[in-house]
Formats: structure tokens, C-alpha cells, sequence
């Protein structure tokens, strides 16, 4: 079995060590966007506990995956445990997660909730049943956070959602929003945060269009309602104390676009 994040073994085959090598480079850039976002907006902190909401799609396993890895080298301590809500969908392969993270040796809990013949009996045949799927599903999901002392809730929207939350907003609800990478609720006992919100939809969709990565961190950023860098940002010129792994080159602190286009301005 491979830790969180290693890439298996390839044969010797050139083909095989290429394709190896692209994949850990991968691991790297997904793994220093996500410390990147949650030391931005402040997602972890010290004695968080955090529940990891996993659906069972492709986000949502490469955040744990990610969390997993990045706690090894945090500089705080924070407990992570991993929730899938059971919502009764007719075929839904229940074993599925709980061996997965069995095998992963990742504490996790099951909700048991029928909310899908509450959707089938309110919306009307053939109209779309996500809204309200996903209320329902948000709440017993937070109710479950409250009840059992979570600090904080990680979600697995990245920043593509981000940007297409901004947009239906625009041209659906004719208001200028979007998805914050980090929502205090009103109870103030969890936060919902996307760890995922400076990275690109999935790994398999990076890897194909990198030269894009920075343009939409930047837009990412703005429709997130980010347009200026955090202060310590804006005042540090020295290296700082940040969750990328203590491997991985860590440039100074000011990293947002204003400021890298500043610093060219003044360089030349």
C-alpha cells in the first residue's frame, strides 16, 4: 500500500517514469495551492477539528488526500475525521468509502439520512432536484458538525466552482457573488471552508492545462471578493512560516498578482 499522496511504482519502461514523474509534480503543485489557500484565508487553525465532507467524487477524495498530507507538516495540530451522508439513492454502493478509508487507517462517520424521497415527493417529475438536495444535505451535514463539537467543515468546491458560482450569480441572479473560501455561520461553531479554492477542478484536468493555472488562481482570488493581499502579506518581505511542505521552495510572502506585478514595476 502507497502513503497519502506517493505515486506507486512504475516499471522500467520510459513511458511509465514520464507518466510517474508528471503525477508526483502533480501531488506537489496541488498540495502547495491548497497550504497556499488555507494559510491565506486562515481555513486551519491551531486545535481545529475538522470534518471532511467526502461524497465519494473525485474533489472530495483529493482534498482528504491532500489534508492528509499537509497535516504531517502543518505548522499547527488539527484532528481530521471524514463524513459521507447516506441520503438512500437507489443503487448507491454503501461499502464503497467505508473500506476505502478503512484501508487508509482515517477515522469517518456514516449519516443515514433518506432525504431522497423527500426530494422525490416535493420537486415535480422532471424538474431539476439539486437545490433542494443540496439544502437538505447541507443541513443534516452541519447539524451533524454542531452535535459532535467540529471547529470547522471542509468542503471540496475548488476554484472552478468558485468562478461558476460567480457567474450563474451574474447572469441568473443578476448580483455580482461568489462562493467565499471561508463562511462563518451563524451559530459560530463551524466554518464551512473549501481547502481546495486556489485549485484547478480535478488532477486529471491540471495536468492538461497548466499554462492556465495562474490566470485562474487570479480570477479565483477576485471572485472570491480577495482583491487585495492579507496584510502580513503586505508588510513581510521575509520569508514566512507557511503550510507548504518544509521540501518545497518557499518564495516570500507577497505572492498575490498585485504584488508580483508591483515588484516587476519596481525591477524595472
Amino acid at each position: 500500500m502507497t502513503a497519502p499522496g506517493q505515486v506507486p511504482a512504475a516499471s522500467a519502461h520510459p513511458a511509465h517514469g514520464k507518466e510517474r514523474g508528471e503525477a508526483n509534480k502533480l501531488v506537489k503543485r496541488l498540495r502547495r495551492q491548497v497550504g497556499q489557500a488555507i494559510q491565506d484565508y486562515a481555513m486551519i487553525r491551531a486545535g481545529d477539528k475538522v470534518m471532511v465532507c467526502l461524497s465519494g467524487g473525485k474533489d472530495s477524495y483529493t482534498m482528504l488526500d491532500i489534508l492528509l498530507l499537509l497535516r504531517e507538516a502543518a505548522p499547527v495540530p488539527f484532528e481530521l475525521m471524514a463524513v459521507n451522508l447516506d441520503q438512500k439513492q437507489p443503487d448507491f454502493p454503501e461499502h464503497v468509502l467505508p473500506d476505502y478509508l478503512k484501508a487508509r487507517g482515517v477515522p469517518y462517520h456514516i449519516i443515514e439520512q433518506d432525504t431522497y424521497s423527500v426530494v422525490k415527493r416535493v420537486i415535480p417529475e422532471g424538474k431539476t432536484m439539486c437545490s433542494l438536495c443540496s439544502r437538505l444535505r447541507r443541513g443534516a451535514l452541519y447539524t451533524y458538525a454542531a452535535e459532535n463539537g467540529f471547529t470547522k467543515i471542509a468542503l471540496g468546491h475548488h476554484r472552478d466552482d468558485i468562478v461558476a458560482t460567480f457567474f450563474l450569480n451574474m447572469f441568473h441572479g443578476s448580483k455580482l457573488k461568489a462562493m467565499p473560501p471561508k463562511l462563518m455561520c451563524a451559530s459560530r461553531t463551524s466554518s464551512p471552508t473549501p481547502p481546495c479554492a486556489s485549485s484547478p477542478s480535478s488532477p486529471a484536468t491540471c495536468a492538461a492545462r497548466r499554462s492556465s493555472c495562474s490566470a485562474s488562481r487570479s480570477a479565483a482570488c477576485w471572485t472570491s471578493g480577495r482583491s487585495r493581499a492579507p496584510a502580513a502579506s503586505r508588510t513581510s518581505s521575509a520569508p514566512c512560516k507557511t503550510w507548504r511542505h518544509r521540501n518545497w521552495p518557499t518564495p516570500s510572502c507577497s505572492t498575490s498578482p498585485r504584488s508580483t506585478a508591483a515588484a516587476k514595476r519596481t525591477a524595472g
